[in-house]
């Protein structure tokens, strides 16, 4: 029994590698969405702050707990002079990768969707990946719905799922109640724009469970 649980939580396990920051929060909450909606539970390296525990280690133990993971590689390039280029996330890619090659027979099952603003700039930096498939989002929130919801149907072969503006609509009206709902609860602006991850996400939960989207 243990064993199937562990499985089961294992395949609806997605690891998400992308950036922590203001500017990416309109791409990662409708990434998030579109994940939850679908069935998928997401995991963050940000899901959880303990001083004591290495970074290195909480990926790699994330790596381990999910058969799936998206990489958004779209901030590798530095954006403003004098910014250090975002080496983390082409490093998390390469620990996913190389936990599938590497890995125990249940890391072979394991599938990655690759994220970019542009279908190329990626190859300036990475010219590994060429002939990989990636996927453009050119930094708007339904593209990221739609490239997340299509990479479920083609590669992880869900066979049910809403289309990609279903599910922008979704969010649209699950952001509006968030936002009205919790400001009536107290919380202020920087409230919710600074909120953890593991909270908004069980936001999104409780209100697709509502609204059986």
């Amino acid at each position: 029994m243990g064993t199937s649980r562990s499985r089961a939580a294992f395949d609806k396990s997605v690891f998400i590698n992308c950036p922590y920051d203001a500017e990416y929060t309109p791409l990662l909450r409708p990434l998030l969405f579109t994940v939850v909606v679908l069935g998928y539970k997401p995991l963050l390296a940000s899901d959880r702050s303990d001083s004591t525990e290495n970074r290195v280690d909480k990926i790699l133990g994330l790596i381990r707990r999910s058969r799936l993971s998206i990489h958004d590689i779209s901030r590798l390039k530095a954006s403003t002079e004098g910014e250090f280029s975002r080496f983390n996330l082409p490093f998390e890619l390469g620990l996913a990768h190389a936990s599938r090659v590497f890995g125990p027979a249940q890391m072979r099952r394991k599938r990655c969707l690759i994220l970019e603003k542009d279908q190329h700039d990626f190859r300036r930096a990475l010219s590994d990946l060429a002939g990989v498939d990636i996927k453009a989002h050119a930094n708007d929130p339904p593209g990221i719905v739609r490239c997340v919801r299509n990479w479920f149907v083609e590669t992880v072969e869900l066979t049910a799922a809403h289309s990609p503006t279903k599910i922008w609509y979704g969010f649209t009206d699950f952001a509006a109640d968030f936002y009205s709902a919790r400001k009536a609860d107290g919380f202020s602006d920087d409230d919710l724009n600074m909120m953890p991850t593991p909270e908004y996400t069980d936001f999104i939960r409780k209100w697709v469970a509502r609204n059986k989207q």
